[in-house]
């Protein structure tokens, strides 16, 4: 199996499994997206950690083995798929965080761009090389993270940035050392397995619909989202909690 599953105390542990650099198939663009569009569906989950098998990459883009036998007439197809994959992970229904203890490029920057939350290891770097492929990278999805002059200058030379940069220009929130990187992944992961499910999730949607209407709008959607919200027993239930100085205890309705 190229892609791992791993559930344990309402945290999903999702890694890339296909050795050398966890580069991306067709396959396995489908099967990303076939298991984070099924996240609608798991009650046990609060959230998400994407992660890369061994050392050597998070992900290392396409397989460029696979798009070399493409042709033209393809390309459309297989666009639709790798679409469907970056908003089934955009859109998962709980948050994603991605920890990224490797190079990212290409397809793979453009996955960990579409989490919610990145962390990234110290030997992390992030690029998109297209522009050396005959291909067009990922700009409209790293275009919401960081400033389009950055962008450009990764865009129009393909080349790479380390992970402090990355963390300079907002690419990602966090670097740790290699080491690390799990535990400080697990410790995120943590925090958010706590609250409840219900405003994890609502508060997900209502996040990705404001994210590009304007502010004054955007704001209004989200108290509608606040006051779907405040329907639920969980809802009621934390604020008891902060009231009654006690920890939560949440039932997912």
């Amino acid at each position: 199996m190229a892609l791992n599953v791993e559930k344990a105390g309402r945290i999903a542990r999702v890694t890339l499994d296909r050795p050398p650099v966890n580069a991306l198939t067709l396959q396995l663009y489908g099967e990303i997206a076939d298991l984070f569009e099924s996240m609608s569906t798991w009650d046990d989950v609060n959230c998400v950690i994407l992660s890369g098998a061994g050392t050597k990459a998070f992900c290392a883009g396409l397989d460029l083995h696979e798009f070399l036998a493409a042709t033209v007439e393809d390309d459309p197809k297989r666009a639709a798929i790798i679409r469907r994959t970056f908003s089934a992970v955009r859109n998962a229904a709980v948050p994603v965080i991605a920890a990224l203890n490797g190079p990212a490029l290409g397809a793979g920057c453009v996955l960990a761009s579409v989490c919610d939350m990145r962390i990234a290891s110290d030997n992390a770097t992030f690029g998109l090389p297209e522009i050396n492929v005959g291909r067009c990278g990922g700009g409209a999805h790293l275009g919401r993270l960081i400033p389009q002059g950055m962008l450009r200058r990764m865009f129009f030379t393909g080349r790479p940035i380390d992970a402090n940069e990355a963390y300079r220009i907002g690419l990602v929130d966090e670097v740790v050392p290699s080491a690390e990187l799990a535990d400080a992944a697990g410790r995120l992961a943590e925090i958010l397995a706590a609250k409840a499910p219900l405003g994890l999730r609502l508060g997900k949607a209502a996040l990705n619909e404001v994210e590009f209407m304007p502010v004054e709008d955007g704001y209004a959607r989200e108290q509608q989202y606040s006051t779907r919200l405040m329907t639920t027993e969980d809802a009621r239930e934390a604020t008891r909690a902060v009231v009654e100085k006690r920890p939560p205890v949440f039932h997912g309705r």
